[in-house]
């Protein structure tokens, strides 16, 4: 059964990018022209570059002229296993320097806010429901563009214990270096994954083009004695790839170099 049309234009669009031969940065033709090259009507020809879209290959500019072009796709692999672990080529704090080592460039903004927290993370905490938190939201750029949106809730037990947590700007060496150095080291994470549409503020942050998800990540930090935090983080479905390995470590990089930095 021959596919439909929208689905060849895209598909041949799609060949032409990943093979090189359409550049990034690369114009492609207009509605008028594509519908007199395919022999389709505007909504097929609209169809097609709509799955170009969502799969982050295209960009439609806005404007009257409505050009598209090729997209840059950046897509940062996150090492779940070794998340925020202590690692040697670990400069800076474990995102950054897990951006850099991709040879992406890194960036984050930092907003501190007071809040009450709900009922499902106050569970996650052991506190008592609609206890106070701070929330530390960083919302993480990769090569300019945003990659993902990190809300962490901690307890105010701990950030009175702790007060270099109500900074609202970055911490160089980041938090969980920060809380180790102050007697509260991690020694446990819980992670939860799960795959959905994104909140309407997410689309915003994040820049989603209409119908990209989101991969919902939820990270419950322990030291030896209790939770202390909880990071919640939506990242960008179509600029992000989670990896996770296990067992001999020394195997999996023998056949994949760029698993090393272990």
């Amino acid at each position: 059964m021959a596919k439909p049309k929208y689905r060849q234009i895209a598909d041949d669009f799609r060949a032409r990018i990943v093979s090189g031969d359409l550049e990034v940065g690369a114009w492609l033709p207009t509605e008028a022209r594509l519908q007199e090259q395919y022999g389709v009507s505007r909504n097929t020809v609209r169809d097609a570059t709509a799955l170009l879209v969502n799969e982050g290959l295209i960009e439609r500019l806005p404007g009257r002229t409505g050009g598209m072009r090729v997209r840059e796709k950046v897509t940062l692999i996150f090492h779940a296993h070794r998340a925020e672990m202590p690692s040697p080529w670990a400069e800076t704090d474990a995102w950054r320097s897990e951006v850099k080592q991709q040879g992406y460039e890194a960036a984050q903004e930092f907003r501190l806010t007071i809040e009450v927290l709900p009922p499902d993370l106050a569970r996650r905490l052991q506190v008592e429901s609609e206890s106070a938190a701070a929330l530390r939201r960083c919302v993480r750029y990769v090569n300019g563009e945003p990659s993902s949106v990190q809300d962490t809730y901690y307890p105010m037990d701990l950030v009175e214990a702790v007060p270099e947590l109500l900074s609202p700007r970055d911490i160089p060496q980041g938090t969980t270096r920060l809380l180790s150095e102050r007697g509260y080291p991690q020694v446990a994470y819980y992670d939860e994954y799960a795959a959905r549409m994104p909140t309407p503020e997410e689309a915003t942050l994040l820049r989603l083009q209409p119908g990209t998800p989101v991969l919902h990540y939820i990270r419950t930090g322990y030291t030896a004695d209790r939770p202390i935090r909880v990071s919640i983080t939506p990242f960008a479905g179509d600029r992000n790839r989670i990896v996770s390995t296990h067992g001999d470590a020394d195997i999996i990089a023998r056949f994949r170099p760029e698993e090393a930095h272990e």
